[in-house]
């Protein structure tokens, strides 16, 4: 992808971010507004705490000002010993309520900023899980986890330590100002004279402070992505001898993406440099103008440690603008990868007026689909059949010819370029899409188990599941024998993806997973891939009383598998080429018969041959 140029052609900044994040302000409302009203006194609180300063030096320090003003008078008139008195309570007064009122502004904001982003996180998980498949084989999972846990992680960190310490400064600088220009309107010109230049230099700086940071991501997200493909195939990895290779791409990511952390540091730092000598300037001319004033008795020393003081506090928004650079355009940078993201759409997504999915007969219906990964490159070319309820049917033909994408149409993993897919008479994408889901039972040839116990992996299969269901569901996978004799049966912890079982094991308890939902249409994709003849036999049998009187799509390459079903189909350059039952097709002599030929004479078949698709019709409706 060709890199922007210019931020104006890049993808939203900082701006945007905040643009992004404000409707999800809006329900606290209420606590934003409390918030705020802390920041105000904050800020109102700040420019008096000098003035009790002025009072000391006016009054004790310089009995006879120079300057006469009412205010000046009316000191004259009271005790030395009072004034000292009132001014240091008066300090501790205000030095004591705004540190109340910055507590609560920066307590407050930090709980919502943490509520909005913890929102953000949750709403950003669901929408991954939402996209579609194709999305998911081109995205690499260690960025997506990285935008989902670190990305979010610096919106927060910035929300809460630099982007509200910079508003509630920013409107100390506001009120500061017209402080000091209603104090003297010369030291105040003096003092704002270099702010075009800081300006200028902050903003040159940043700008490319922001394009290191962006860079830096990159490299991060690579890093990890690179991290968790190694670590999710530790296995493959250590069985090929490959952690080596693996550390060596890993070191130098990690080394690509330190040089850039160090070259943002760097240009953090020199603007931090540039801001300090620009602000010493600054204070250096109005301190040296302001002592001229007060040598010709134009201004009191008191009027001159106050608009010092102001001065100081005014450029604390750039002092932090400085130290928060780094941070505020990793943010914007993190900002546009989570922006990024949730701009991907779904390709399979509800329609406006989709309904909840019923229970389904198992009547399933291809009508002219065409479908294709990319443009030009057909999976299936007008794949025409329908199926009726209970009828299995085993789709067969080389890999990569598009078996286990025509079972992905029908459980909407993808939608078709053209063509209808139906359900019992209705075409699919009129139902809503995770209640099509939950009508469907799947088993797939890579089994994976969840962190948690047997029991529990066996209920994801539906939501609402009795202990009594579960086991029921197990003794029909043929897998209730080997739980019970685990350790703690169903209560046994299985590690992640199930390693701690063997393949067949693992399958069973798919099987048993598929059967706990009572579907009735089944997805049956590879399920005897792999295994041994004992597990093979037990999977087998364990599929066929789930598949007893339901509809059912066996993908496979088996044809002891194939012999089985009722209808077989044999899917050629993206077409149904043959199909029948076993018998029928062996007597053509086709491209079925001499595949069946040949992996019969190496695995012998089990002498099992199907019932008619009416027969299995008839079960399924007395079922």
């Amino acid at each position: 992808m060709k890199r922007a140029r210019t931020l104006k052609e890049g993808l939203p900044g900082l701006r945007e971010t905040l643009r992004f994040l404000t409707p999800r302000l809006r329900p606290h409302r209420a606590m934003i507004s409390a918030c705020s009203l802390a920041m105000i006194a904050e800020v109102v609180l700040g420019t008096l705490e000098p003035w009790p300063l002025k009072f000391l030096f006016d009054r004790v320090f310089t009995p006879r000002p120079t300057v006469r003003s009412a205010l000046n008078t009316a000191l004259e008139r009271l005790d030395v010993s009072t004034v000292i008195t009132v001014s240091a309570i008066a300090m501790v007064l205000i030095a004591g309520a705004r540190a109340l009122a910055e507590y609560a502004s920066e307590v407050g904001f930090a709980r919502i900023a943490n509520r909005v982003l913890a929102e953000l996180r949750s709403d950003l998980y669901r929408h991954v899980q939402g996209l579609s498949l194709s999305f998911h084989h081109r995205a690499r999972s260690g960025d997506l986890i990285l935008r989902l846990i670190s990305d979010v992680n610096q919106l927060r960190d910035v929300a809460i330590g630099a982007l509200m310490p910079l508003v509630a400064n920013t409107m100390i600088l506001v009120v500061l100002v017209g402080v000091m220009f209603w104090l003297h309107w010369r030291l105040a010109a003096i003092a704002l004279g270099m702010l075009p230049l800081f300006g200028a230099w902050t903003f040159l700086l940043t700008g490319r402070i922001r394009q290191a940071a962006r860079d830096q991501r990159r490299k991060e997200s690579a890093m990890g992505a690179s991290a968790t493909e190694a670590i999710g195939a530790i296995k493959v990895v250590q069985a090929l001898g490959l952690a080596g290779r693996f550390a060596e791409g890993f070191d130098r990511r990690n080394k690509k993406s330190s040089r850039e952390d160090v070259r943002t540091a760097r240009l953090t730092a020199s603007l931090g440099r540039s801001v300090a000598f620009l602000i010493a300037t600054s204070t250096a001319m109005v301190l040296w103008y302001g002592a001229q004033l007060v040598l010709r008795g134009e201004l009191t020393p008191g009027d001159l440690l106050v608009f010092m003081a102001y001065l100081k506090a005014a450029f604390r928004p750039a002092r932090d603008l400085a130290k928060y650079a780094g941070r505020l355009v990793k943010a914007s940078a993190s900002g546009e990868r989570v922006i990024d993201l949730f701009q991907r759409t779904p390709e399979v997504r509800d329609l406006p007026d989709a309904i909840p999915a019923p229970a389904f007969q198992g009547r399933v219906a291809f009508e002219g689909v065409v479908f294709e990964y990319e443009p030009g490159r057909r999976v299936l070319d007008g794949v025409d059949f329908e199926v009726e309820p209970g009828c299995r049917v085993a789709v067969m033909g080389a890999s990569g010819i598009g078996k286990s994408t025509l079972a992905g149409l029908i459980l909407r993993l993808y939608d078709p370029e053209s063509g209808v897919i139906r359900i019992d008479g209705r075409d699919i994408r009129e139902y809503e899409v995770a209640s099509l889901r939950a009508r469907i039972g799947v088993v797939l040839q890579e089994t994976l188990l969840f962190a948690g116990t047997i029991g529990e992996n066996i209920a994801m299969g539906d939501v609402d599941v009795s202990p009594d269901r579960v086991e029921y569901a197990a003794r029909l996978a043929n897998a209730h024998g080997f739980i019970e004799a685990l350790p703690k049966g169903y209560e046994t912890p299985v590690g992640e993806r199930g390693v701690t079982l063997s393949g067949g094991q693992r399958q069973r308890i798919a099987i048993a997973r598929a059967a706990v939902r009572d579907a009735r249409l089944l997805i049956l994709d590879e399920p005897t891939t792999g295994l041994d003849g004992e597990n093979h036999r037990a999977v087998i049998d364990a599929l066929e009383r789930l598949a007893e009187g339901r509809t059912s799509f066996w993908i496979t390459h088996d044809p002891a598998v194939a012999a089985r079903a009722d209808r077989i189909f044999y899917l050629e350059d993206g077409r149904i080429v043959e199909q029948g039952t076993h018998r029928e097709l062996i007597r053509t002599g086709g491209r079925y018969a001499s595949l069946h030929a040949r992996r019969s004479a190496e695995n012998p078949i089990d002498g099992c041959f199907p019932r008619s698709c009416e027969e299995s019709s008839r079960l399924a409706a007395v079922d």
